[in-house]
């Protein structure tokens, strides 16, 4: 363990922060957003690496495997701490193997129908699905991701029954719904708001407890009759296992201070996100509950990925 001087100094040299996505997609622009609130907080660079590929496994094990100094963080999300680990298994522990540092935020998911879909109401589409079983296929950006999982959790529950055409992302999936390929999706909020307001999508459903200020017309699944669709496309700060609690209260304390001001609020309603500060100890209790959550569905919807 570092002495306590040299913690008590941290960050003394630049900061590394895997992002375990491509850039430009949301992993990276809000770890891009965020990488810059903790420059100005903790007066250090923080440089974000973006290491896509296996659902974000390959980024986790690095941050997982990097010395527990501080130097190497990762953004964790709902993917690399939640479904993948609930579909992929022994790959990594996702509470074990890491040091949960700080929530950012999360957004909703929705689920979306085709324009050409004759249906306005989550109950039209569950009549009309089960009506014409071979009429309804859906889109995901890959098999064990939060939409597949989302929408599989759907079929369980309402006894719809659909056929899934995996994507390699929600954007493909997007140009198939539009062009009467696919009819259904459950994406993130911020990527199906530009295809809603052009009227291409129809909104059914919202995940979450609350109606979305940003859709504020969508009721949520639990006013639609459906319990436990809480699910959020969350982003947050992890580091290796063993990150000791001194850096680890310093970079929460910067995270939960940034996450209050106007400018950082701004930034995440044009991101449809809503801030969700938590100490470390609730940011893992999180992590626990999303894993246990997801394995249950895939397990209940025989759901495994290589």
């Amino acid at each position: 363990m570092p002495p306590a001087d040299a913690q008590d100094a941290y960050p003394n040299h630049p900061v590394k922060i895997i992002a375990p996505q491509a850039t430009g997609g949301g992993v990276d622009i809000v770890g891009r957003f965020m990488a810059e609130q903790l420059h100005k907080e903790l007066k250090q660079t923080f440089i974000i690496d973006n290491q896509a590929g296996a659902g974000g496994a390959i980024a986790a094990k690095v941050t997982a495997n990097a010395a527990p100094d501080g130097y190497t963080l990762m953004i964790g999300y709902v993917a690399t701490h939640a479904t993948t680990p609930a579909v992929k298994k022994n790959i990594y522990d996702p509470v074990k193997d890491f040091t949960a540092i700080a929530m950012f935020g999360g957004t909703p998911n929705i689920l979306v129908v085709a324009k050409d879909v004759p249906v306005n109401n989550l109950k039209e589409f569950i009549a009309y699905a089960k009506a014409n079983p071979n009429k309804v296929n859906y889109g995901t950006s890959g098999i064990g991701t939060l939409n597949h999982l989302l929408m599989e959790q759907f079929k369980f529950d309402s006894g719809v029954k659909s056929m899934m055409v995996p994507y390699r992302s929600i954007g493909l999936a997007f140009t198939d719904s539009m062009a009467g390929q696919i009819q259904v999706i459950f994406p993130g909020l911020s990527a199906a708001l530009p295809h809603l307001r052009s009227g291409a999508l129809k909104p059914l459903a919202v995940t979450g407890e609350q109606r979305s200020p940003l859709v504020p017309d969508v009721p949520t699944f639990k006013e639609s009759g459906f319990n436990g669709f809480d699910g959020l496309t969350w982003y947050g700060l992890v580091g290796p296992a063993k990150l000791s609690n001194s850096i680890v209260q310093k970079i929460n304390q910067a995270v939960n201070i940034s996450l209050e001001k106007p400018e950082v609020k701004r930034f995440f309603v044009e991101q449809a996100l809503k801030p969700m500060p938590m100490t470390p100890i609730q940011f893992e209790n999180y992590i626990n509950q999303e894993v246990m959550h997801w394995s249950k569905v895939a397990k209940a919807s025989n759901i495994t990925a290589e």
